[in-house]
């Protein structure tokens, strides 16, 4: 079974929008992802109930329950388990973090945000795990090259230490029109530009996830 924890201490990155997201790429035929939110907000939760289809799974979770919850997940033969955090509360994203095979740290690229994901880093480095940052809200590419903003994000992101996804999600407004109708931009909007960037996203995550798995043999 696989575990990914999104997981930063500021608010706003995208966290919630990127599990909404990747637990429908995760999900395989007969074998649904599972989704823990321990927000509070439960905005995970809201979106799970405007959908139709049947996947993914969803519980509303503490996160002094994940341990339990993810050993259940593994004994019922759950493949991937997708865990969205809190931001600001540190007991609940480290809990979070020491359950993860994958911990994804997203970020929009601007300076406020680049200086608050040190935190995050930290707090990944202390439980020994290794994430993984994703550049989120980015602008949109206009040509070949991608935007200043994001190289200078990815430069910067380098420079604290963090491997740093080469996949970016740009802010598109068909994530929103996915996300009000419970759908995703793979499901909303399937070959749009959106979902090429999820999938590549989600392809990068396979296969980070492959190579720890490797790793731990």
């Amino acid at each position: 079974m696989q575990v990914i924890t999104i997981a930063a201490r500021k608010g706003g990155v995208g966290k919630t929008t990127l599990a909404m997201h990747l637990s429908v790429l995760a999900s395989e035929p007969g074998r649904p992802a599972l989704l823990l939110d321990t927000d509070p907000q439960r905005s995970l939760a809201w979106w799970h109930r405007l959908r139709e289809a049947d996947v993914p799974n969803l519980i509303e979770a503490d996160a002094r329950e994940l341990p339990e919850l993810v050993a259940a997940a593994k004994r019922e033969g759950i493949a991937r388990v997708i865990i969205d955090t809190p931001p600001h509360a540190e007991d609940s994203i480290l809990g979070a973090m020491r359950v993860a095979d994958l911990v994804l740290v997203p970020t929009r690229p601007g300076p406020l945000d680049l200086a608050a994901v040190a935190t995050t880093l930290e707090l990944a480095e202390r439980v020994g795990k290794a994430p993984l940052a994703v550049i989120n809200h980015a602008p949109p590419r206009t040509g070949l090259a991608e935007p200043a903003i994001v190289t200078e994000a990815r430069a910067a992101l380098v420079g604290m230490g963090a491997t740093v996804a080469a996949s970016v999600v740009a802010n598109r407004v068909s994530m929103s029109h996915a996300i009000l109708t419970g759908s995703t931009v793979n499901e909303h909007e399937p070959g749009g530009k959106a979902a090429a960037e999820v999938e590549a996203l989600w392809r990068e995550i396979e296969a980070a996830l492959a190579q720890d798995g490797r790793k731990s043999r």
